[in-house]
């Protein structure tokens, strides 16, 4: 299995975890006064395998529930759909491991 096949799904796991994480944040502290909500910032990383994130405080206090439960749909999606390409990768590399000379 290539290792930046692998890296690439596991951060992009890891990116929508955080994303539903924020979300999740975000719609818990609907009713706090002055509470800032949280965005996650998604790049590319520097070694071109995989993302980044970084947590991103919007500048104004104030809710917007409406998009944060968009948010959650989204980042559910895709966390399967990273999770589904891992077990995609795990089950072509035991299929290969099968092949008998």
């Amino acid at each position: 299995m290539s290792t930046v096949s692998l890296s690439t799904a596991l951060s992009g796991m890891s990116a929508a975890n955080e994303r539903l994480r924020a979300s999740a944040n975000n719609i818990a502290n609907v009713a706090t006064p002055g509470y800032r909500r949280e965005r996650i910032e998604a790049e590319t990383a520097a070694d071109g395998n995989g993302v980044t994130t970084r947590v991103e405080k919007l500048p104004t206090p104030g809710e917007d529930l409406a998009t944060d439960l968009v948010e959650q749909k989204s980042a559910t999606y895709a966390y399967v759909a990273n999770l589904r390409v891992l077990q995609t990768q795990l089950r072509a590399e035991g299929a290969l491991l099968d092949i008998h000379v």
